[in-house]
């Protein structure tokens, strides 16, 4: 799951930071992210925890979760999120081939730029089967988190957007010649 990007990289850290170093329940640490970060619901809250674990800033444990001591930096942030995060290598993909001029204008008009359907588009057939079944609009819902995703990126300084489309930075480009 992708929570809303925030308006700061440095947010990311202030619900890192609000995760226990020593582990509780889900249900715990939900509450405190609620309280602590202003979370107005317990999925908004689960939704940041599910995160936070994907980009390596909490564990789980048999004790519960809590808090990793890797820093929220942006350089952390941007690699970790490209290899943690579903689909946000294939969303990656479709930002460099349309730089590459292999992926067109994504139905937009922005040279080298990708709209959200032609992001979904690369990523539509490595959604997972379970995740087709389990309701009858998961390609809204997956269009839906591509376009985090993408949102993400902008924040993450590995996108830009103008006029709806997306264009890969010189950071994602430089991340991906690295090898991820």
């Amino acid at each position: 799951m992708v929570p809303d990007p925030p308006g700061t990289v440095s947010f990311v850290g202030e619900v890192q930071a609000a995760v226990p170093l020593v582990p509780e329940s889900e249900d715990d640490c939900c509450a405190r992210l609620m309280r602590r970060c202003g979370f107005d619901s317990r999925d908004v809250a689960r939704t940041w925890l599910t995160f936070l674990r994907a980009v390596g800033l909490a564990r789980e444990t048999d004790a519960g979760f809590e808090r990793t001591r890797v820093e929220a930096t942006a350089d952390h942030l941007r690699t970790a999120y490209l290899d943690g995060v579903y689909g946000a290598r294939e969303a990656a993909e479709a930002l460099l081939a349309a730089r590459d001029g292999d992926g067109g204008s994504g139905g937009g008009t922005a040279p080298g730029g990708v709209a959200v359907d032609a992001a979904f588009a690369r990523v539509r057939e490595r959604v997972p089967g379970w995740e087709r079944n389990r309701t009858t609009d998961w390609e809204d819902v997956w269009r839906e988190r591509v376009g985090l995703t993408l949102e993400w990126f902008v924040l993450l300084g590995l996108a830009t957007e103008a006029d709806g489309e997306y264009a890969a930075s010189d950071e994602l480009v430089a991340i991906e010649s690295r090898g991820g």
